[in-house]
């Protein structure tokens, strides 16, 4: 079961007393973000988070590296510097004080966007009008964009077959060929999502 949405404007907060060094520290949040290091772009969940620091949790074994970077739904992104490491749980440093805000609310002018992982593979879709190879460029829980060297309508119903994926039934959302826009029929759940994203590009994080 994947993680539910949470309300950061509820989110516990803990403020250093004198004795106690440190920023005020924003504590039992669940918000769903990307991880990105050398090795692609995992999914993650923010724990908790300080102007200086925050503690993230993985769907399987945190990738291995000390400088990473932490990207949101909305686009916004931050480097981070690893200070421990257990399993699928780790605490990092950020670069650079960034504005807590931004990461334990949405921007209330822009509509809340699906996270997304920029991961390039090849796939086979399949349609009534016959089959064709594709290279995925994006995926997320709901869909996926594509490049496709067969035409697409919009509105059509297609199969996405790969040793890398379950299959997958979708409609075409948008199209500016060879460019299209899939919604699936079933939607991942976020756990899935992760531990799919994870068996692609880096299989080992699977192991226990």
């Amino acid at each position: 079961m994947g993680y539910p949405e949470a309300n950061f404007e509820k989110a516990e907060v803990e403020t250093p007393n004198r004795d106690q060094r440190g920023a005020t520290r924003y504590t039992s949040l669940i918000r769903s973000a990307k991880l990105i290091c050398g090795s692609g772009e995992f999914v993650c969940v923010i724990r908790d988070v300080s102007a200086t620091g925050i503690s993230l949790r993985t769907f399987h074994r945190l990738p291995s590296g000390d400088r990473m970077a932490l990207e949101l739904p909305n686009g916004d992104a931050f480097e981070l510097q690893k200070v421990r490491s257990e399993g699928r749980e780790g605490s990092f440093t950020f670069l650079t004080p960034v504005p807590v805000e931004k990461l334990i609310r949405e921007a209330p002018d822009y509509p809340k966007r699906q996270l997304r992982l920029n991961i390039e593979m090849p796939i086979e879709v399949s349609c009534l009008t016959g089959r064709g190879q594709a290279i995925t460029r994006n995926l997320s829980q709901q869909g996926a964009c594509i490049d496709c060297d067969v035409p697409l309508a919009i509105a059509q119903t297609v199969k996405l077959t790969s040793g890398d994926l379950p299959e997958i039934r979708a409609k075409v959302r948008w199209r500016r060929a060879p460019e299209y826009g899939l919604v699936f029929d079933n939607t991942f759940s976020l756990s899935d999502f992760a531990r799919m994203a994870a068996s692609i590009q880096s299989p080992v994080l699977l192991s226990d």
